[in-house]
């Protein structure tokens, strides 16, 4: 087993005032193995998202490491773990936050872009992981031609665009019906099988769950071994 990616005692507070406090996060240490589906369940408010965040660059702890193919990443300047985020890092947020003028495959290009790819070999790119997530008909159509399930397929092949080592995803079938979640849920699957990905997935879904290699509960701020 490979871990890709290892968090030190994670510790993280909100402060509501000078008086008030909560201390969301309590000495969190975790492993994510390579070509697994890790899930985090557990309550509203119970730290989830906050956790996800800082495992993935976008927040960062109060203390605590965490490495990222064997890099600190908050030893890295803001510029750099910019950098290294697009580089080595997927996103899947429960809302797809797609660009409304933009066509499907122009917002699974721009994330190429950004690496300073052409317009035109993004295109490219862009047209291959939108047929692997079964979208091949609509790579020209703008996010209001297509359905709430097409739109986050969408969002995961900007997920994949630049190739990255794992792929983070936050309460993914939250905005979706029990057909679109199942559809997400066999892709996620199919992508870890066929093309070696690892995931890291908070979730409220139970047939999600049913789908990971491991899965960790949070709760009171710490992190528990719940297998299914």
């Amino acid at each position: 087993m490979s871990i890709i990616l290892k968090a030190e005692n994670i510790n993280k507070t909100f402060f509501k005032s000078k008086e008030q406090s909560l201390h969301i996060l309590k000495e969190i240490s975790i492993e994510i193995a390579s070509n697994e589906i890790t899930e985090i369940v557990g309550a509203s408010g119970a730290g989830k998202s906050t956790l996800l965040h800082i495992l993935s660059g976008l927040d960062k702890p109060d203390s605590g490491k965490v490495l990222l193919k064997d890099i600190e990443i908050f030893s890295l300047s803001d510029d750099k773990l910019s950098k290294f985020r697009n580089t080595h890092i997927g996103f899947v947020f429960q809302f797809h936050h797609l660009l409304p003028e933009f066509t499907a495959a122009e917002n699974v290009a721009l994330a190429r872009m950004i690496g300073g790819e052409s317009l035109t070999q993004a295109l490219v790119k862009a047209h291959e992981l939108l047929d692997i997530v079964g979208l091949n008909e609509r790579f020209d159509h703008k996010p209001a031609e297509l359905s709430g399930g097409e739109q986050q397929r969408v969002a995961v092949a900007r997920a994949l665009a630049n190739e990255p080592d794992i792929i983070f995803a936050d309460e993914p079938t939250g905005n979706l019906d029990s057909a679109n979640s199942e559809i997400l849920h066999k892709m996620f699957n199919d992508l870890k099988n066929d093309l070696g990905l690892t995931f890291l997935i908070v979730t409220h879904n139970p047939e999600l769950v049913k789908l990971a290699d491991r899965v960790y509960e949070m709760k009171d701020g710490r992190l528990f071994d719940h297998r299914p």
